[in-house]
């Protein structure tokens, strides 16, 4: 085990630092509500909606085709940006 000395000015200070950057979290959470990462789509999920192959997921995020956000090799999708890849059925559509 290694063991670091710090000053108790520079420890203090580390301390006050993360309490802000807690209260910045817990606001940005509070103000987010109800959007959960639960809620949102892995790749997995929207390769089934879309009925195409990760390949072709990667290949609609390279042309930005879709937004998402990934966390470490992981990508998730919003249930919205989803939906508007997902074509029409013809009975869906106005008819002219």
């Amino acid at each position: 085990m290694e063991i670091v000395i710090i000053e108790k000015t520079a420890f203090e200070m580390l301390l006050a630092g993360v309490k802000v950057l807690e209260e910045r979290v817990r606001t940005l959470a509070e103000k987010s509500g109800d959007r959960r990462l639960a809620e949102w789509m892995d790749t997995e999920d929207v390769c089934r909606v879309l009925h195409v192959t990760p390949k072709t997921l990667q290949a609609i995020r390279d042309r930005h085709g879709i937004a998402f956000s990934q966390i470490g090799r992981k990508f998730y999708y919003k249930p919205e940006d989803v939906q508007r890849l997902v074509p029409m059925p013809e009975t869906a559509l106005p008819s002219v």
